[in-house]
């Protein structure tokens, strides 16, 4: 089962997808977000055109938890991408996965300027590979 995974931020959108079996996972690309209604029309047409079954998106929870304003958010982009792209949205528990992300792309040798560009998606990549891990 092929799924399309995003971290979703205020500027940018972390876009990872699995392969055809569930096993690994590839960071796709960084999107520029462009507004909540373009964003779910573009993802829904990603998932579409690469055949996914299943949309992860990364849930900002607390650190104790709970869910504040920005997993309300995520959760208002999943129920608009749910309905717009007729598949499954599930979440996944996001905390850390920037500081590992950052944490990798340091120890990669990465600069700090090449860092902010592919940060998103690793991070996306991660939160995929944590939901696969399952």
């Amino acid at each position: 089962m092929r799924i399309l995974a995003l971290d979703i931020g205020d500027v940018r959108i972390g876009v990872a997808i699995s392969d055809p079996l569930g096993i690994s996972t590839n960071g796709i690309e960084t999107h520029l977000s462009q507004g909540k209604e373009k964003d779910v029309a573009y993802f829904a047409e990603m998932a579409r055109s690469r055949s996914c079954e299943k949309i992860l998106l990364g849930l900002p929870l607390n650190m104790d938890g709970s869910e504040g304003d920005r997993a309300e958010k995520v959760r208002d982009f999943g129920t608009a991408l749910a309905e717009k792209s007729g598949l499954e949205v599930v979440y996944e528990d996001e905390r850390l996965t920037t500081v590992e992300a950052e944490e990798m792309l340091i120890e990669a040798g990465l600069s700090r300027q090449e860092r902010k560009k592919v940060i998103d998606k690793v991070a996306a990549e991660i939160i995929l590979r944590c939901y696969l891990n399952k």
